[in-house]
Formats: structure tokens, C-alpha cells, sequence
């Protein structure tokens, strides 16, 4: 069965002594890569680390694939055989090996194929010399390179849904790029699949991404198809003289003394008649700054 939303979650809620995470309501298209956005801090490994099953500790509901609920991705092992799911550098432990990871994979999952494995770690050039070395150890590995294992051990197995917590940040420009490459060869290359990924910075991602989930402090602040959030917002571009008259209209603006530019509310736009200005569609990483300033608690 294919569902409007892979994920449906609701009042989800988990405090820490200074920091709060409380969703309302959050949405996961099926069939996408959404972007969830937001500063370091901002909550974005607590949510996915809820969603994957990670933290337990949680108020809350959640709804996987339109039948399963949380309880269920526990008790039912055929749920977490549909989710793949990629941490951070502590993912693995330092002293497990390449051929060890490899070994577990098989044991934990029926969808694991270790022909896969093998084709992903020669295609993402795990080992330096070219050749495969299984008795490598995790912390004989790069932040880098633990990210591409990972990748090599996901794509290995049969999943509809990945959970990718800050999968960008330890690669190089053309690492990000063949990340990029794969996740849309992940969503296309099964109907339904679908990828969540988390970032802070959405600029190296952005040719990837369908839909956007802005997170601050804790909350959704904004979210919507990259469609639809460069209708809602417009990058507006203005001389000196004009930038005290148009600061109280924009969402964020910067100036220097060749003139301004910010982020408007389409529906804005119309305040800003009489004044001298040009307009673009922005861009995502535009957008997402733009909201993330106006939500922000950095002064």
C-alpha cells in the first residue's frame, strides 16, 4: 500500500534540562527527499533519533506507511526491515571492523544483501588502495569515510524509508554530490521510497531536495515543497535610499553601500510599491537563512 505520508506524527515532545523538542504535527510526503533545516541545536538528531526508534523516552504518536504505529515498529520486526537509517560518527562502534559490520548486517536484517555491500563499497571508494579490506577497524576511518560505510551498509538492504541524520556534513563537494546522486537513485528506483535527511546547511543538498522542514528551537517553523515555499517567499533586491522604507516589510535583509537585498512574503510584496526594486525567486538555502534568522535566539 502506498500512503499520502510515509511518516504522520503528533504531539511529539521530549525535554532535556534547557532544551524542549515539541512537534505538533509533522508530515513526511511519501515518495520524496524532504530536508529537515535547522540550526545545530535546533532538535533535528532528537526528532530523527524518535522517528528511527533511537530515543524511546518521547510523548507522543507516530504512523509509519499509513498501517504502523510506533509500538508496532518495535514489536513487528517487518517495520524496522522497511527503515534504513544512517548517525553520526559514533554510529558504529571503534573497535568493529569493516567485514564484522558487514557479518552483523546479515544477522539483523533478511532485506541485507552482501553483493550490495560489496558493489557500494568499491563504488564509493571506501578503501584508499582500491581493494577491499575487511579487517579495517572503525576508528582506523575517517568521518568521511565512516559516512560512506554507512551509505555502503544502507543501500544494501530492501528499505522504503531512509532516516539520514546529517549525512552531508563529513564529505568532500564530490562526495555530497554522489550522495546527492544516490538518495535520488534510492526514490526513483522504487515506487513509494522515500528519504528524510537532516542539515544545517541545505546549499550542497538543495538539487535534491523535494520538500523542507525548518526546525528553531524545538519547533517546526516552516515546511512545504521547495515549489511551494519559492511561491510563498521572494528574494527582493533595492537601492540605499530605499532599504529604512523596505527593512519593516522584509523578512531579513542585508545592506552595503551598493543597495539591499532580503527576503519578502509574496503576499508583502505589494507593500513595497513606489520604491525602486527588482525581484527573483530565491533560493532554498535563501529561504531557509531568511527563516532561521527570523526565528532564531542568536542575537
Amino acid at each position: 500500500m502506498i500512503c499520502e505520508n510515509i511518516i504522520e506524527a503528533k504531539n511529539i515532545e521530549k525535554n532535556f534540562k534547557n532544551f524542549s523538542l515539541k512537534i505538533e504535527d509533522l508530515k513526511i510526503p511519501t515518495g520524496f527527499a524532504t530536508a529537515l533545516i535547522g540550526e545545530n541545536g535546533a532538535g533535528k538528531t532528537t526528532l530523527l533519533n524518535i522517528l528511527s526508534g533511537i530515543r524511546l523516552d518521547y510523548k507522543g504518536s507516530i504512523e509509519f506507511f499509513g498501517e504502523y504505529n510506533d509500538k508496532d515498529r518495535e514489536r513487528n520486526p517487518e517495520v524496522k526491515e522497511r527503515i534504513g537509517y544512517t548517525g553520526t560518527e559514533n554510529y558504529y562502534l571503534p573497535h568493529w571492523t569493516v567485514d564484522q559490520i558487514d557479518e552483523l548486517s546479515e544477522l539483523l536484517f533478511k532485506n541485507y544483501d552482501h553483493e550490495k555491500f560489496m558493489a557500494r563499497y568499491d563504488e564509493l571508494a571506501i578503501s584508499s588502495s582500491g581493494k577491499y579490506d575487511g579487517k579495517k577497524k572503525v576508528s582506523e576511518l575517517s568521518d568521511g569515510t565512516k559516512t560512506k560505510l554507512q551509505l555502503a551498509q544502507v543501500l544494501a538492504r530492501d528499505t522504503d524509508l531512509l532516516l539520514m541524520d546529517e549525512p552531508a556534513s563529513p564529505l568532500d563537494p564530490l562526495m555530497r554530490d554522489k550522495l546527492c546522486e544516490l538518495i535520488r537513485e534510492y526514490i526513483t528506483s522504487k515506487e513509494g521510497r522515500t528519504v528524510l535527511f537532516s542539515t544545517h546547511n541545505i546549499s550542497d543538498m538543495e538539487n535534491v531536495t523535494d520538500y523542507a522542514i525548518i526546525v528553531e528551537h524545538g519547533n517546526v517553523v516552516e515546511s512545504g515543497s521547495v515549489d511551494e515555499l519559492k511561491e510563498k517567499y521572494i528574494l527582493v533586491k533595492g537601492e540605499p535610499e530605499d532599504a529604512q522604507k523596505a527593512k519593516s516589510v522584509l523578512y531579513t535583509m542585508t545592506e552595503s553601500k551598493y543597495g539591499f537585498e532580503g527576503i519578502c512574503l509574496a503576499e508583502n510584496l505589494e507593500k513595497l510599491t513606489g520604491l525602486d526594486i527588482t525581484t527573483e525567486a530565491p533560493s532554498l538555502f535563501q529561504i531557509s537563512v531568511a527563516v532561521m534568522k527570523n526565528n532564531t535566539r542568536v542575537k
